[in-house]
């Protein structure tokens, strides 16, 4: 029987769902609205709403913000892609072959989305001048990067989330390439995947329907610009006609580039979203002041505007980072917790550690710091255990469980474990993967409790399935990005992410079983 929390819960998961979907604000706030519903009619606490803000998961992913930053201002990944590039004539799948599996490897313990900010705008450069379309590369970097998170607790924020929750409900969380064990299989399968089939299914180069229009006499001054919109930038909601872009930022919007569909007529009447590709005419000057901002995701103009640093800041970035991925590995051993008594040498530890260093070596602007850190994110990793919570105590994650197993009762756990799988698949493709995390690990948990068995099988099927987002654009960062400088079309995405979905789906639901028993 529905308890009148229970029914509080439900509207308010639905209405957040609705919103998610309907971009109507950012994901942060609106889970936020979402805990403060709930903490109006007692289903939460102060304290319990808190607790996601001082949850070490959650800090540790806005470390590992400026971990990036640092490595991608010390140069060292441009200079990594740049040798990769092969300058003679070549194919896409062996252009291919040399790219996509080291992206994976960097995006294992890289955030994933500067990862794809410095190559996209490199590669795309690259195939122009030997001419090969962009569009076959575009899409399976981000792939990549997505492929590559899966396989360490500090791949992807989600996995950081996920093992944050598992410590909160008293069980032991991920070692460093725990996930790896299913990871790697499904990073390499969806690889060669990419390999041979990308090529076919991803379209040919897009004209873009702005040139530099202005003339050669100007094009010394002024040139075309490409600039993805971010979370910070003022004008998102507002019509172009009322958003003074030339007085804000001294450029002139020329086209908006939107889910495969270029905008240049009645520019003035369009509203900003975020996500959105500008095509700008814009002078030299304009790369140089806001390509440190957060209010656009990723800047092009088609020349060579990477961070330029000596090898050593290259090289002691790159050592530092070595240094917390095998400081983090070693400090699970049990023999280190008998030599460091009282310290918990985790991800956490070893990533603030990384952080002051960083700072105070100035690979990344101390003082710039917070613009580094994607707040939104952080927000919406806090709500989310406070709306997991939210899930256990009304009883709501108890109620849809139940009703979960009485569908499937004549089926064993590995059924259940593909409908969960499918579920979180579904949420990670149409809202945010933290935000399918936080609905999908209150089901884990009624779901293992009421069958009896080990919830560790349906902890991994919820950080590779909300991680698993091919179909659809917006359901990750990355897509976004590379769906506005490819000019890709939403089909795009579901002609060449949905078979990616499904290897990933037949892996999870027959590899975790056996890796981790029930």
């Amino acid at each position: 029987m529905l308890t009148f929390k229970m029914i509080i819960v439900f509207f308010g998961l639905i209405g957040m769902v609705t919103a998610l979907v309907l971009d109507k604000m950012r994901p942060g706030m609106i889970l936020f609205s979402v805990t403060v519903l709930f903490l109006c009619f007692g289903i939460l606490t102060p304290k319990e709403i808190l607790e996601g803000f001082s949850n070490k998961g959650m800090i540790t992913v806005a470390l590992l913000f400026l971990i990036s930053e640092g490595v991608r201002q010390s140069g060292a990944l441009g200079q990594l892609i740049k040798k990769l590039l092969p300058q003679e004539k070549t194919t896409v799948m062996k252009a291919q072959a040399r790219m996509l599996p080291v992206i994976s490897f960097v995006s294992a313990f890289l955030n994933n989305t500067p990862v794809v900010v410095i190559f996209a705008p490199i590669i795309k450069r690259w195939a122009e001048s030997v001419c090969i379309p962009a569009t076959k590369f575009l899409i399976p970097i981000s792939y990549a990067t997505i492929l590559g998170g899966m396989c360490t607790l500090i791949g992807t924020s989600t996995n950081l989330v996920v093992d944050g929750m598992i410590l909160d409900a008293g069980y032991k969380g991920f070692g460093m390439f725990e996930l790896g064990r299913v990871g790697i299989f499904i990073a390499l399968a969806g690889v060669v995947y990419l390999l041979f089939f990308s090529s076919r299914l991803l379209p040919e180069v897009r004209k873009d329907t702005v040139g530099d229009e202005h003339g050669e006499v100007d094009a010394s001054s002024f040139h075309r610009v490409e600039a993805v919109i971010g979370a910070r930038f003022p004008g998102i909601n507002k019509r172009v006609g009322d958003f003074n872009f030339v007085r804000h930022y001294g450029a002139e919007v020329k086209e908006i580039k939107r889910s495969g569909v270029s905008i240049v007529d009645n520019l003035s009447r369009v509203k900003f979203r975020e996500g959105d590709t500008l095509v700008l005419w814009a002078d030299d000057s304009f790369i140089s002041t806001w390509g440190d901002s957060s209010v656009f995701v990723l800047l092009a103009n088609g020349k060579d505007t990477e961070p330029k640093a000596g090898r050593k800041k290259r090289w002691f970035a790159l050592t530092l980072l070595v240094l917390m991925i095998v400081g983090a590995t070693v400090g699970e051993l049990p023999f280190m917790e008998e030599l460091f008594p009282g310290i918990d040498l985790d991800m956490f530890f070893f990533a603030a550690i990384t952080t002051v260093i960083m700072a105070w070596t100035k690979l990344f602007p101390a003082r710039k710091y917070t613009k580094y850190i994607s707040w939104d994110i952080l927000i919406t990793i806090a709500c989310a255990f406070a709306i997991s919570r939210a899930m256990v105590n009304s009883g709501v994650a108890d109620v849809i469980a139940h009703g979960i197993i009485d569908m499937s009762d004549d089926y064993g756990p590995h059924v259940l474990l593909a409908v969960l799988f499918i579920i979180t698949n579904l949420f990670t493709e149409l809202i945010t993967n933290n935000a399918a995390a936080a609905l999908a690990f209150p089901l884990a948990l009624s779901l293992s409790n009421q069958l009896g068995v080990s919830p560790m099988p349906f902890f991994v099927v919820i950080c590779i399935a909300a991680s698993a987002s091919f179909s659809t654009p917006i359901g990750y960062q990355t897509n976004l990005i590379v769906q506005g400088i490819g000019n890709y079309k939403f089909m795009d995405f579901v002609r060449i992410g949905l078979p990616l979905n499904i290897l990933t789906f037949i892996i999870s639901v027959i590899l975790i079983p056996l890796i981790w028993p029930f």
